[in-house]
Formats: C-alpha cells, structure tokens, sequence
C-alpha cells in the first residue's frame, strides 16, 4: 500500500507540475462508464486465461481439481496481492508518465515507448537478465501486452480499461490457477505431463495480439484529453 500510496503522490506531482491537471485525469473516478470498462476488461482477459488453462491441460492429458486447502482468507490475500500488484505497474505504465508523454510527443511515440519499458521491466521481474532467447521472448509477448494496454488508455482516456485487462489475467492466472509467486491457489493442476514447448507462446504472444486486436477494432476513442 505504501507503494501504490507514492506512486499516486508522484503521480498527482507529475500531473499537476506539468500539466497543471489532477490524478482525475486519469479516469480513476469509479463513474459507470469507468466501473464498466474494468469489468469488462476484467471478464475478457479472465475467459482467455481460463481457456489457455484448459487447452494446456488437455495437452498434458491433465486436468485441474480445486485445493482443498485452500481458504477464503487465502483468496483474499491473494486478490489484495493481485491488485496491489496491478495497479502499481498501471501507475507507473499507463499512468501519468503516458498521459504527459501522450501530450508532449504523440500518441503513437508515447505508445510505443510505454510498451518497450514494460517489456523490459518484465526481464527484472522474471529474474532473466542475460538469458538472450527468453528476454527476446518476453520483451515481444510482454510489450505487446503492454502496447495493448496503453492503446486502451489512450482510447478510453482512463486507466480503468488497462486496470481491467491487467488484474483480469493476473487474477486468474495467480489466485485461480495457481501459476504465479503466490503458492497454490483455488485449483490444481494433477498428472500433468510434458508440455511442447511451443504451448508458452501461446499466452505470451497469441493472447496479447488477440487483446490488441479487440482494442483496435471495438474501442472507440473519446478524444477529449488528447485531442490536437
């Protein structure tokens, strides 16, 4: 929370200093239209994740039976932990560094710079600095996430979209199916067997260019805070 709480301050600082605007700027206030972009995001990216799971399982002659173990405490800690997590890199991503980036430079720079540094902030956070192939992999399928996400603050003019998107597979890939730092989560995966190793691209680049396919062709852009 201390992180999330210095963020906003540097946030609000970078806002107002050089763009003499308010944290509202970023369309963080929960209005229905807000509240309903995240959700949808949040949905979106949650089915996908889901059927990556499945199709990975059936891969494997697998198959995914819920944790005993696991309490709704252990849910809760985990969704704070998700959403602290996401919410974070959306401020430092696809937060005032992009609005102001966006009105100085462009749209299309601002965009693109915003995905090469979450790409790359992705090499520390999977500890693979010095691994050639997996940074080059990550950096495609990580900034093509983030490319996604940043054209849907750009587009919406709000972080509740990106929001939405970000905690939607964050979610359901750490608390729902147990794949991220957390420990086991609501469900298992039980005799699964050996993956091809092509099967990881799937959700590292194949998702990312279905979400930025969705973005491009079905939001539509508001056109207020960045107008010419």
């Amino acid at each position: 929370m201390i992180g999330i709480l210095i963020g906003l301050a540097i946030s609000w600082a970078l806002l107002y200093f050089l763009e003499k605007k308010s944290l509202l700027a970023l369309g963080v206030l929960p209005l229905p239209g807000r509240l309903g972009e995240l959700g949808l995001g949040f949905v979106l990216t949650g089915l996908l994740c889901v059927g990556v799971q499945l199709l990975e399982a059936s891969l494997q002659s697998a198959h995914w039976v819920r944790n005993p173990d696991f309490t709704t405490g252990q849910f809760f800690q985990m969704l704070y932990w998700d959403f602290k997590s996401v919410f974070t890199e959306e401020l430092l991503f696809r937060g005032a560094i992009l609005y102001v980036l966006i009105r100085k430079i462009g749209a299309s720079k601002s965009i693109l710079l915003s995905a090469l540094a979450f790409g790359v902030y992705h090499w520390f956070s999977f500890g693979i600095i010095g691994a050639i192939v997996p940074m080059l992999v990550v950096l495609i399928g990580t900034g093509l996430m983030g490319y996604a996400w940043a054209l849907a603050f750009y587009k919406t003019e709000s972080m509740a979209l990106p929001l939405g998107l970000h905690l939607g597979w964050n979610f359901t890939f750490n608390t729902i199916f147990s794949r991220g730092p957390l420990g086991e989560g609501l469900f298992q995966l039980v005799n699964d067997g050996v993956l091809p190793s092509w099967f990881s691209l799937i959700g590292l680049w194949v998702i990312p260019v279905v979400i930025l396919f969705l973005i491009r062709v079905f939001v539509s852009e508001r056109n207020i805070e960045f107008k010419p």
